[in-house]
């Protein structure tokens, strides 16, 4: 993969999709942030399912402490994982109660101290929330960037890595949105709807998949 098919990729693709953002619904850092933890190992719709019940009764870290574990458990008792999540969104809350005045960290480093919070977590709510340049490397992104050859890594990391030094400049701040919906609804794992794709000539892989008949 050179630098001009990068270009010509990322150019495709803001066509089709000039101002991409998350499919997790929040209104401010802090929601986008307890939005990002709760989705670890569980869908945006299934998130969203439940938030939409949650932010309307407690949506600052102070609400939710009063809200008290038990009663938050009850909201999120349909994601996957939801009694870790429940107890990391808890101790995040009273840590940004007691350290940030209930506010947001808008660095890396502070944000990574939060429990539940990763680096994924991390540079999500950094891009997203605070328009900072990261990359949020997720299952998605690690499958297009290695099937395409946009951005080959044995593990995320290392693709992380690669994304940041190889995505021309001008399309930094809006390519980890690009490439998981890309992922998302046409380079799925299973089959890749390569018939259906807007830079498959640019693409690298070599087992495209055929039109189905039907389609």
């Amino acid at each position: 993969m050179n630098n001009a098919k990068r270009q010509l990729i990322f150019e495709r693709l803001r066509e089709a999709n000039p101002n991409p953002e998350t499919e997790l619904e929040y209104t401010t850092p802090f929601e986008l942030l307890i939005a990002v933890l709760l989705s670890a190992q569980a869908t945006d719709v299934g998130v969203n399912k439940a938030t939409r019940k949650l932010y309307p009764v407690a949506n600052t870290p102070q609400a939710i402490l009063d809200l008290g574990l038990d009663e938050l458990t009850e909201y999120i008792r349909t994601i996957g994982l939801y009694k870790t999540k429940a107890k990391n969104v808890i101790a995040t809350c009273q840590i940004l109660v007691d350290q940030y005045g209930g506010e947001v960290p808008q660095t890396r480093e502070e944000l990574e101290q939060l429990p539940g919070v990763g680096r994924k977590t991390a540079n999500v709510v950094l891009n997203t929330a605070f328009r900072q340049v990261a990359m949020a490397v997720d299952t998605h992104i690690f499958r297009v960037s290695n099937r395409t050859g946009i951005a080959p890594g044995k593990n995320v990391d290392i693709v992380e890595q690669k994304l940041m030094k190889f995505v021309p400049k001008e399309f930094l701040m809006d390519a980890h949105h690009w490439l998981i919906l890309h992922g998302r609804y046409t380079c799925v794992a299973r089959k890749p709807k390569c018939w259906n794709c807007i830079i498959a000539d640019l693409c690298e892989f070599k087992g495209k998949t055929p039109a189905p008949a039907d389609a």
